[in-house]
């Protein structure tokens, strides 16, 4: 932005003028020979008090100066046009008003063309020219003493003057600067944002304060550098726009520890969320889920978590040098790396990694494994095979870490981490956050291996103790279900028999041992056998279920409940004793699915309450179900509303007895439940 001209004679245009001279408020006086005034000047008319007219003709000394310097006064101006030598110095004025005021001249003789001599008088109150003169010098020793880089550039951004601080700050010497432009000056600084800014100013007056930008100088070009910029734009006294005044501070320590600072508080806050998100289950692939997706975007692209297949099966493994690690894929996450996704171990996927291959390094030492800049060689090292090496070049992998997960000692496998979209290599403050998460992520996945190898000796126990009937017995065809509980739970103690009787009968069985666990399978063990051992004397249910109570009271406090039905298909009838269970459901041709109305009992092991026996007719094709709670109890939902929904899934035509068990599972389980489920249904025979 450039100040317009005044146009001149020749046609030109003359720079506009700077208006110091108002500020000084400059008067002008000529005199001739004799000491009258000839020439008064607008400013002479403020400075003095006296209008032209009364000033005109005068004698300067009468109405210019104080009577007491008078004849000193006269004698310089004699002294000025005899030898033509000029004169300054201030002299105290008396203004028309009567007032004193202190005032600076500067005299000098003029000669015109007709060889007469005048004198002109420049005249400037003298407190107007000090406070000038202070703040000249204020402003020189501060722009050159200030530890500020300081710089005047001029409209078109060019460096028209730079102090010492700048000259160190950008390690170029001052007439280095002037006359050159930023981005000649300074090449490796973003000189288009700062120009732009700069243009702002100029053309808003709006200063521009504290702008950061990075960049190197030749002072320190191997080294990154932070400055905080600040940029005022110059008018002078009548409002001509003269430039753009600098300020430039080295502010990188300051940005570093802004950064460090930051970046911790970035580890605090992903570690937080760690611990919220990572083992809220005791599942052993959730949990690794949940690692790897808490790493991907804060710590990579694209994340794995990996363990030792001898650990997954309960094992203690320990390498050596020359072994490969077995490895289980158990889950991988990426953000937008389709490619690398395909050349990682898939979940559940068993690979053998060589002794030469950077996991397994990691998890034969225990200790990570970095390379910030990945190269081609570095490839076969990282990738499962050629085809995954070659996956991964393609994705762009440029930086790679394997920490390892350790818990309670032991070596568990290592969380894989990738870069590619990321432009940043790993860190150390990138291994940090990751051995933290991987030191917290450890122990959920150590708790969770222990807990499913716990859980899968308990099922395998509570399978092993259920019964395979075949699938029509004594005028019955019954179908039957077992349901481990949901994975946040240990498995359960209920159980289902169907026990083939003398003349015919059928006992039907379903109970539910309180608490989990292998205790809970082995107590549902110990009651079955007993139950399959009563059921061979033929006796009343009501009878076989007080032989059962006395048994319970004997396994360790155990408390358990129980539905025990003898069908009868000659007399078309089923007695049934309850001992604290849920009722069984009826469903008859013609007749809305009731629940049938039984003594609720107490449960097994409470001791010293007698049970009851309840006989309900069976006309062929009738059917009954039995269940345990875990199938309609929820938190959610009341109990009558769940028994209610069970109710309503069996209304309808009659229907395959394996399709309506496997409804009832998929209906009314829920996926997160914390209990098991037995369920057996039975439907009677038509005989003959």
């Amino acid at each position: 932005m450039s100040a317009p001209g005044f146009p001149v004679a020749d046609g030109q245009e003359s720079v506009r003028p700077s208006g110091l001279l108002d500020v000084l408020g400059m008067a002008s006086v000529v005199l001739d020979a004799e000491g009258r005034i000839v020439l008064w000047s607008p400013q002479a008319e403020e400075l003095f008090g006296y209008p032209a007219r009364e000033a005109l003709g005068a004698y300067a000394a009468r109405i210019m100066v104080h009577e007491e310097h008078l004849d000193l006064v006269i004698k310089l101006f004699a002294d000025v046009m005899h030898t033509g030598q000029s004169w300054a110095g201030a002299f105290p004025i008396r203004r028309k008003d009567g007032t004193t005021r202190l005032v600076e001249f500067r005299n000098m003789r003029l000669l015109d063309d007709h060889g007469d001599v005048y004198a002109l008088g420049l005249c400037a109150d003298r407190t107007t020219v000090r406070r000038l003169e202070r703040d000249v010098a204020l402003s020189t020793r501060m722009i050159a003493q200030s530890p500020i880089g300081l710089a005047v550039l001029d409209t078109d951004l060019r460096y028209v003057s730079v102090n010492p601080a700048l000259e160190q700050i950008d390690g170029i010497p001052a007439k280095d600067h002037t006359g050159r432009s930023l981005r000649e000056v300074l090449p490796h600084l973003d000189a288009d944002m700062i120009e732009a800014a700069a243009r702002q100013v100029l053309e808003s007056g709006r200063p521009l304060l504290n702008r950061q930008t990075t960049g190197r100088t030749a002072t320190d070009p191997d080294d990154e550098r932070t400055w905080s910029m600040s940029l005022y734009r110059l008018d002078d006294a009548v409002g001509t726009v003269l430039g753009l005044a600098a300020s430039v501070v080295d502010v990188t320590e300051q940005h570093r520890a802004s950064v460090e600072a930051e970046s911790a508080r970035r580890r605090l806050q992903v570690i937080a969320d760690a611990s919220a998100r990572i083992g809220t289950t005791l599942e052993l692939e959730r949990t690794a889920h949940e690692l790897a997706d808490v790493a991907v975007p804060e710590l990579a692209d694209i994340a794995a978590v990996d363990l030792l297949d001898a650990v997954v099966l309960g094992r203690r493994s320990s390498l050596g040098p020359a072994e490969s690690a077995v490895i289980r894929a158990l889950a991988v996450h990426a953000d937008d790396a389709p490619e690398a996704l395909r050349a990682a171990d898939q979940p559940g996927q068993v690979a053998r990694y060589g002794p030469d291959r950077l996991v397994t390094e990691c998890v034969r030492t225990g200790h990570p494994v970095m390379v910030p800049q990945v190269e081609t060689a570095h490839l076969p090292r990282i990738a499962r095979s050629p085809e995954a090496a070659e996956l991964l070049s393609r994705a762009g992998v440029h930086s790679y870490l394997a920490v390892p997960l350790i818990a309670r000692g032991e070596v568990l496998g290592a969380l894989d981490l990738k870069r590619t979209n990321n432009p940043q290599p790993f860190s150390d403050d990138d291994l940090l956050l990751a051995r933290e998460l991987a030191a917290r992520a450890a122990v959920q996945i150590d708790n969770a291996r222990w807990y499913q190898n716990a859980r899968d000796t308990a099922l395998t126990l509570q399978r092993s103790l259920l019964p395979s009937h075949p699938s029509v017995t004594g005028g019955l065809e019954v179908a039957s279900r077992y349901q481990p509980a949901g994975a946040t739970a240990e498995v359960g103690g209920d159980w289902f028999d169907v026990i083939p009787l003398e003349g015919g009968k059928t006992a039907l069985v379903v109970g539910d041992v309180m608490g989990s666990g292998i205790n809970a399978a082995a107590t549902m063990g110990r009651l079955r056998t007993a139950t399959n051992t009563l059921a061979s004397l033929d006796l009343d249910p009501a009878r076989l279920l007080e032989h059962l109570d006395r048994i319970t009271q004997d396994l360790d406090h155990s408390i358990a409940t129980c539905v025990y039905a003898v069908h009868d298909p000659e007399l078309r009838q089923c007695r049934i004793a309850n001992a604290g269970h849920l009722p069984p459901a009826r469903l008859r041709a013609g007749h809305p699915p009731e629940f049938l109305e039984l003594p609720t009992g107490v449960p097994l092991g409470v001791g010293g309450v007698a049970f009851s026996t309840t006989t309900v007719g069976l006309e062929p094709g009738d059917r009954l179900v039995f269940y345990t709670d875990g199938l309609v109890e929820t938190r959610q939902h009341p109990l009558d509303e769940r028994l209610d929904a069970l109710l309503s899934l069996l209304e309808g035509p009659d229907r395959p007895l394996e399709e309506v068990a496997d409804m009832l599972l998929r209906t009314l389980h829920q996926p997160d439940n914390s209990d098991d489920v037995a369920l057996l249904i039975a439907r009677v025979q038509k005989t003959g």
